[in-house]
């Protein structure tokens, strides 16, 4: 029989059955892996299985090919942030993404470390703009861990590694201002926190972060029946652009 026991992260959930759920979670050694978990709709399990929240997870199968059977434990409820509009967004988003572009059973310790510190910020970050900026850190190290990172690290026209204040939609390499002239309209402003240069300064430096990489999550990434995914992130985004940095 195969079998797992991790502490793992709540990414999604699904109804299966008349009283069952179908629990996708995100651990350190294992990566994504999924379970049936038994009476997952009920009243006592309902507020376990949230996305977000960290569980003891168990996951017993007698095949590599079975849908395991899965128990959860809670250790760490989010479930008070689920009440506040934009952390519930960010949330939601954070943890949908994860789901749906991760391959299962591979495992992305990078990731769950990013995820966990990131969901951590959503509820202890003084302002949004903190965690806002995690946010686009996670999404540009997933998108380097499946394959599509970007080079920020010197100017894809010059090599230079000075002045870098642009991003290729095309190429997704940096442009250093010199190169830019002319074109500044057809780039995507880099903002320096997304290069590891210092905290993000202000709202506009995440939402030019988060436009990087939006862009090439939209691009690379999500695809066919994910697609509407993209709809939470825009909302999310909007309320970041309303919020108060």
């Amino acid at each position: 029989m195969a079998s797992l026991s991790a502490e793992a992260i709540v990414c999604a959930v699904r109804a299966h059955g008349e009283h069952g759920a179908i629990l996708r979670a995100l651990t350190r050694e294992a990566g994504l892996v999924a379970g049936y978990v038994r009476g997952g709709r009920s009243r006592r399990l309902r507020p376990i299985l949230m996305p977000g929240n960290l569980v003891a997870l168990e996951l017993r199968a007698r095949t590599e090919e079975q849908l395991a059977g899965a128990t959860a434990e809670l250790l760490v409820s989010r479930a008070p942030l689920l009440a506040e509009p934009l952390p519930a967004a960010a949330i939601d988003w954070a943890t949908s993404l994860t789901a749906a572009t991760l391959p299962e059973s591979q495992p992305y310790p990078a990731l769950y470390g990013a995820l966990s510190a990131l969901l951590d910020a959503v509820g202890v970050a003084p302002s949004a703009r903190q965690w806002a900026a995690a946010l686009a850190r996670y999404e540009l190290l997933l998108l380097a861990e499946l394959g599509f990172g970007l080079d920020l690290d010197e100017c894809v026209a010059t090599g230079s590694r000075e002045r870098l204040a642009f991003v290729s939609p095309k190429s997704g390499g940096a442009v250093c201002l010199a190169a830019a002239v002319g074109y500044e309209a057809r780039l995507l402003r880099l903002p320096a926190f997304l290069r590891g240069a210092g905290p993000a300064e202000t709202m506009g430096d995440v939402l030019d972060g988060l436009a990087i990489t939006g862009h090439f999550l939209d691009r690379d990434l999500i695809e066919g029946r994910n697609r509407d995914l993209l709809s939470v992130r825009e909302r999310l985004v909007d309320r970041l652009g309303r919020a108060v940095a």
